[in-house]
């Protein structure tokens, strides 16, 4: 054992969910500027620093998006445990619903953000990061867990042709895989 303790990044998203005309809506911004996936959908989202996972999407949701957040209206959605294209460094994502807010959300850091829309749960936008896809597909299957972990070669933007999600059941699972998904059921 050479003492070194494996560590990884961790990451918080928020799936802001409001009731729109075709069914459940989902916030989503698309980065823009000199940012990781620059021109991708994504939900907002930011790391941890020295705070609770609960403390950090309530922090990110107001710097990113202007959302003021109760921290007793975040519910746990799913971990997704991701490893990049390219050999990059794997993390751990906590996705957290959150159905209740004050304010109207706005792009709040254009510099990192060039739009900010509502889009139909059932019929997310192209192009997504692959990472955040993965873990919308998993909260809409209602899998509590979701392994993401790319090979070298695969795109940054979510492509179903190279779907590597695996959704881990919880105890008494009961979900149904979203339509859109060609990934398997890890027991």
């Amino acid at each position: 054992m050479s003492g070194v303790r494996h560590t990884v990044p961790v990451d918080v998203h928020l799936i802001a969910v409001r009731d729109g005309e075709r069914g459940p809506e989902v916030l989503l911004s698309r980065r823009a500027g000199d940012v990781y996936a620059s021109g991708l959908w994504h939900a907002p989202s930011g790391h941890v620093e020295r705070e609770t996972v609960v403390e950090a999407v309530v922090r990110e949701t107001l710097e990113e998006t202007g959302l003021v957040v109760d921290p007793g209206d975040v519910r746990a959605a799913v971990i997704v445990h991701h490893r990049p294209p390219g050999g990059g460094r794997e993390r751990v994502g906590f996705f957290f619903e959150v159905r209740r807010w004050q304010g109207t959300p706005r792009v709040v850091e254009p510099d990192k953000c060039d739009a900010m829309e509502w889009f139909p749960i059932a019929a997310l936008p192209e192009p997504m990061v692959a990472y955040c896809r993965a873990g919308l597909d998993a909260y809409r299957a209602g899998a509590p867990v979701a392994l993401h972990f790319h090979a070298p070669e695969d795109p940054i933007a979510h492509d179903p042709r190279v779907d590597r999600l695996r959704l881990l059941d919880g105890p008494g699972a009961s979900y149904q895989r979203p339509e859109t998904s060609r990934s398997h059921r890890a027991c």
